[in-house]
C-alpha cells in the first residue's frame, strides 16, 4: 500500500538502457559514440514500481526494464534532496566538492531569483559530451539556479552548462505552484509570524507601560515608525507568497520564459511531445537528451486521460503517466527495424517531495540518510551486452552515471579534479564482481552524517551514523512539522559511539550493533574514521552556492515575462499545437 508522508527526501531511480533502435535515415554509430537519453522522475518511491514488488499500481514500461536487464538493489543516491544530488549526478562529485552541500538549514533552491547555483568551473558530463560533438538538451527540471548578478547573465541556467537546448523549469515543482494544493511554506512562515507578532505585542506593551509609569519616556513618533515598517514588512512577505506561482513558476525554451504561471494542463505530453521532437531533430549526428519530469512531486498532477485511473488517486495517476511517457520513448526507440543506431536510456528519479503518497519497501526515513532516503531502485538494460533478470547487490552511486557516460561516448574523465563516480561498465558486464566503491560517505547538507564500508572480498556492508534527526512528532519516522528534516544544532542527536548496522543482515537499520554484539565492532569503526579523515583531506573550500545571501530572493534577479504590475504573466504556449498521442 502507498504510504502518506510529509517528510522531505530524494529517491533516485536509474534505468539504463542501452538497445539497438531504429529511427529510419539515421547514420549508424559505434559503441563508443552512442547517443544518450536519460530520464529523470521526483519523488517516486522504490516501493511504486510493479518490478519492486508493488501489486496496486500500473507501470508496465518500467517493469520491461527489470524484466530484460540488470536490477541494481543497492543504489545510493549522493543526498537525500534534490539540488545537491543532481549536482552530484551532472558532474560525478560530492555535492560537498562544488559547493552545493548548505551550511545553513535550507539544503535546495526555492526561488528563482537567488544567486546561487551549479557553478560555472565545475565538469558536467553533457559539457563534455558536447566537446565530442554531441547535441544535448534537457526537458523539464533543473532546480541548479539560474542568475548571478542580472536578471539576464544566465551563469547557473542549462545552456551554461553545456545543453544545447533548454525547455522546462528552473526552479522545482512545490504546492505553491498550483492552485488548491496547499504551501510548502505555510507552516514554517506561519509560526515565524507568529512568534514575530508575539514578540511585537510582548515589546509594545512593555514599552507602554514603562512610558505610563515615567520609568522611560517613549517618543510616540518613533513606536508609530517601528509599527509601520514592521507592517510594511509584513505585507510584503505576504504579497511575496502570495504571488509565489508567479514569480517561481514558469516554463522557459532556453533563455525565453513561455508560460508564467506554468500551466500543468498536459505538461507531461507537452515534455514528451519536446523529447520525440528533439530526438527528430538530431538523427543525423549523436545526442544527450535529459528528459527532466515534474512527476510525481507535488503538486501532483496529471492529464485528463489519466485522471481516477489509478487504485492510489493523484499520486497514482501521475505515476501511470510518467510510465506511459516512457513508453512512447522506448516505442520510439524500437519503432523502426531497418537501422543500427545504438540507444542509451538513462532515468534517474529524484524525490524531495513534501507529502505524497509512495512507500519505499522495508526502508525507513524520509530526506534522511536513513536507508529510505537513499537507497533507490536501480534497473539497467542493454540487448546482447548485460544479461537479463540479473539482480547486483552491490553498493553503486547516481555520481557513477557520469563516468559511465563519459566513457561509452569516448570522452576523457577530468584530470584536474577528484571524480568520486565509477564507470558501470565492469559491473554491469560481470567483468568485476565487487563494486569499485569500498567507502560512500553520506552527507546531510555539508555535514557528513554516515559513511558505508564494504570490505573488499567480504559480503558484509557496514554502515556508521555519526548523528540521526529528532523526529516530529516525536513517535514518527520523519519531519512532519517542518517538511524536512534539519542537519544541525537541536535538530539532530550525535551518537558517540556511533550507531553501527550491518545492512547486509540489517536492511532495515532496526538494531545498532553493540561491542557485545559485534566482536570487531571498534575496529569496524578505526577503519572508517581513518577513510574519513582521507575524504576529509581531499576537500577543498569553495563558495557556499546555498548561503542564506545566495538561497534569499532578490528582486534585481527577478525573470519576469511582463511587468511585475502586470503580474508577470504570459502564455505563449499554444494548446492547439500539442500533438494526438496513443495512451494506450
Amino acid at each position: 500500500h502507498l504510504l502518506l508522508h510529509t517528510r522531505k527526501k530524494m529517491i533516485q531511480l536509474l534505468f539504463l538502457i542501452i538497445c539497438q533502435c531504429a529511427i529510419r535515415n539515421v547514420h549508424s554509430h559505434n559503441i563508443s559514440n552512442p547517443n544518450v537519453i536519460l530520464l529523470m522522475a521526483d519523488d517516486l518511491g522504490i516501493g511504486d514500481l510493479g518490478c519492486y514488488g508493488n501489486r496496486t499500481l500500473r507501470t508496465p514500461n518500467i517493469d520491461r526494464l527489470a524484466k530484460d536487464g540488470v536490477t541494481l538493489t543497492q543504489h545510493i543516491a549522493a543526498s537525500p534532496l534534490c539540488t545537491p544530488s543532481r549536482a552530484a549526478f551532472l558532474t560525478g562529485r560530492y555535492p560537498i566538492r562544488s559547493g552545493m552541500a548548505a551550511h545553513s538549514r535550507v539544503g535546495v533552491f526555492l526561488f528563482s531569483a537567488s544567486s546561487g547555483g551549479l557553478p560555472s568551473e565545475e565538469i558536467t558530463f553533457s559539457k563534455l559530451l558536447k566537446q565530442r560533438g554531441y547535441s544535448t538538451a534537457l526537458i523539464g527540471k533543473w532546480h541548479l539556479g539560474m542568475n548571478c548578478e542580472s536578471s539576464n547573465d544566465f551563469c547557473h541556467h542549462p545552456l551554461n552548462h553545456g545543453f544545447d537546448y533548454f525547455y522546462g523549469i528552473t526552479v522545482t515543482n512545490l504546492r505553491d505552484c498550483k492552485l488548491g494544493q496547499g504551501s510548502v511554506f505555510l507552516k514554517g512562515i506561519g509560526k515565524s509570524i507568529s512568534t514575530l507578532m508575539e514578540t511585537i505585542g510582548i515589546t509594545l506593551v512593555s514599552l507602554a507601560t514603562v512610558h505610563l509609569i515615567g520609568f522611560l519616556k517613549i517618543p510616540f513618533r518613533a513606536l508609530g515608525y517601528c509599527l509601520l515598517i514592521t507592517a510594511i514588512l509584513l505585507l510584503a512577505l505576504f504579497f511575496f507568497f502570495y504571488n509565489y506561482r508567479y514569480l517561481n513558476c514558469f516554463l522557459m525554451r532556453n533563455h525565453q520564459i513561455i508560460q508564467q504561471p506554468l500551466s500543468y494542463e498536459n505538461l507531461t505530453q507537452r515534455l514528451t511531445k519536446e523529447a520525440i521532437q528533439f530526438i527528430g531533430r538530431n538523427t543525423n549526428a549523436p545526442f544527450l537528451l535529459v528528459l527532466s519530469y515534474l512527476h510525481v512531486h507535488t503538486a501532483l498532477h496529471a492529464s485528463k486521460k489519466f485522471i481516477g485511473k489509478s487504485k492510489h488517486g493523484l499520486y497514482g495517476d501521475a505515476v501511470e503517466e510518467m510510465d506511459w511517457s516512457v513508453g512512447m520513448l522506448l516505442s520510439l526507440a524500437a519503432g523502426c527495424p531497418n537501422s543500427n543506431l545504438q540507444c542509451i536510456l538513462m532515468a534517474n528519479v529524484h524525490s524531495d517531495s513534501q507529502i505524497s503518497r509512495k512507500t519505499n519497501g522495508i526502508f525507513s526515513g524520509k530526506s534522511t540518510n536513513w536507508e529510505g532516503g537513499i537507497r533507490v531502485p536501480g534497473l539497467l538494460f542493454w540487448s546482447g551486452v548485460i544479461e537479463a533478470g540479473t539482480h547486483i547487490d552491490e553498493p553503486t552511486s547516481n555520481m557513477d552515471i557520469f563516468p559511465t557516460v563519459i566513457k561509452l561516448a569516448g570522452a576523457e574523465l577530468p584530470s584536474d579534479r577528484i571524480i568520486d563516480g565509477h564507470d558501470l561498465m565492469p559491473l554491469l558486464q560481470g567483468k568485476i564482481i565487487q563494486s569499485k566503491h569500498e567507502f560512500l560517505f553520506h552527507y546531510c547538507n555539508a555535514y557528513l552524517n554516515a559513511v558505508r564500508w564494504h570490505p573488499r572480498n567480504s559480503d558484509s556492508v557496514w554502515k556508521v551514523i555519526f548523528f540521526t534527526p529528532n523526529f516530529n512528532p516525536e513517535d514518527s519516522n520523519g519531519c512532519y512539522d517542518s517538511h524536512v528534516c534539519f542537519c544541525s544544532g537541536r535538530s539532530v542527536t550525535h551518537h558517540d559511539p556511533p550507531l553501527l548496522f550491518d545492512l547486509s543482515r540489517d536492511p532495515e537499520e532496526k538494531v545498532p550493533l553493540t561491542p557485545e554484539m559485534e566482536s570487531h565492532f571498534y575496529e569496524i569503526l578505526y577503519v572508517i574514521q581513518q577513510a574519513v579523515h582521507n575524504h576529509t583531506k581531499s576537500l577543498h573550500a569553495v563558495p557556499d552556492q546555498l548561503s542564506w545571501n545566495n538561497l534569499l530572493w532578490k528582486p534585481w534577479l527577478q525573470v519576469c515575462c511582463s511587468t511585475l504590475f502586470q503580474s508577470c504573466y504570459c502564455d505563449y504556449e499554444s494548446k492547439e499545437n500539442l500533438p494526438e498521442m496513443h495512451f494506450g
